[in-house]
């Protein structure tokens, strides 16, 4: 999550927007589409940052590149670009998805496992964990770590809840050590 005191304030007014609109999710998912377009190509922040190219043609450059997105966004892109904020575009999106996410009591968690979990699986955890950090949901993102040796280590926001062996033998080398002192 990001840091940003600009980017908190641009994807509020946008998420506000979208609300007014109806177009939350729409929004969302076309951000979500962003962030992949962005990460995934560095070169475009640097274009954009370039200052031997004009206002004009930067704007330009974004209507062609993201000329299927809402409309609201092709508006946040250009005020950022107006503003010299290009930078915050990213920790906008993550501000934004943020937002979404709390309005639709979801939180984003991720999943640690020795395998890929099935869909009942990753149902079960949703809905158990949801509970426990007073959402309705968890929207997971399972990662595979063999270092685990089996169960799951799962994360949601800064809190950590391990059942996984590893860190049940680690609590227990702890233990060890220390009832030896």
């Amino acid at each position: 999550m990001s840091q940003s005191i600009a980017a908190k304030r641009y994807a509020q007014a946008l998420f506000e927007l979208a609300q007014e609109k109806g177009q939350t999710t729409s929004v969302l998912n076309d951000l979500i589409q962003m962030k992949i377009v962005y990460k995934e190509n560095k070169e475009l922040g640097q274009l954009l940052g370039n200052p031997k190219l004009s206002m004009a043609r930067k704007k330009e450059l974004l209507a062609g590149i993201f000329k299927d997105v809402n409309p609201l966004i092709l508006n946040l892109l250009y005020v950022l670009l107006d503003r010299k904020r290009m930078d915050e575009i990213v920790n906008c999106i993550d501000e934004f998805i943020t937002l979404a996410n709390d309005a639709s009591g979801i939180a984003e968690a991720k999943v640690y496992s020795t395998r890929p979990l099935t869909e009942a699986e990753s149902a079960s955890i949703s809905t158990t964990f949801g509970k426990v950090v007073g959402k309705v949901s968890l929207k997971i993102e399972n990662i595979i770590d063999p270092s685990l040796i089996g169960g799951i280590r799962l994360q949601i926001g800064n809190k950590i809840y391990d059942s996984s062996i590893s860190g049940k033998l680690e609590r227990l080398k702890q233990d060890l050590i220390g009832s030896q002192n």
